[in-house]
């Protein structure tokens, strides 16, 4: 009997050991990536969420300044993708929905303003170029996602100081999907 509560407080000690020890991992890690993208360094600050990422998977904060960081990267479907994961673990936190918005927002733009054949930012550098028209879909469809993401965070933010700017980006997507769709 003291053999078995032995080594079920050496396991013990071991799983809490471990713990402790991803814990700093993570914490260093999203330390510096912070210090990354301070420095406007989004390509390292992505890497070190990442692997903070790959240690423990269920912190909110690593998966919300992924995305920040992938918007600043100006890689708008991983930053959707990040904050999808985000919302997956914490559904009630308001600027989530927000950041989401401007990712599909600023996704929408960059596919209407590349008409030409450069490549776009799609889910996976393997894919190959969109058509024009396959484009105007893809726009149209982050147009739409980034109204109900805006209209989701006005709905959470009663008394938001910016919810009229919030209001006045949510109309102007209104405009062109019109003109998109018209």
């Amino acid at each position: 009997m003291k053999k078995v509560i032995l080594i079920a407080s050496i396991l013990f000690v071991a799983v809490a050991s471990t713990a402790c020890i991803n814990n700093l991992a993570v914490q260093d890690l999203n330390n510096k990536a912070k210090l990354y993208a301070a420095k406007g360094d989004y390509v390292q600050a992505i890497e070190r969420l990442k692997s903070s990422i790959d240690l423990e998977p269920s912190i909110f904060e690593t998966h919300y300044n992924l995305g920040i960081a992938y918007i600043k990267a100006e890689k708008y479907s991983e930053a959707i993708n990040s904050f999808g994961k985000a919302i997956e673990l914490s559904p009630n936190i308001i600027d989530v929905y927000y950041s989401l918005g401007v990712a599909h927002d600023s996704y929408a733009q960059e596919l209407l303003d590349n008409e030409d054949d450069k490549k776009v930012d799609v889910d996976s550098e393997d894919q190959p170029k969109l058509s024009k028209e396959q484009k105007k879909a893809l726009a149209i469809e982050n147009y739409k996602n980034a109204l109900n993401a805006y209209q989701k965070y006005l709905k959470m933010s009663k008394d938001n100081k910016d919810s009229d700017d919030v209001a006045e980006q949510i109309k102007s997507i209104e405009e062109t999907l019109v003109e998109l769709e018209g």
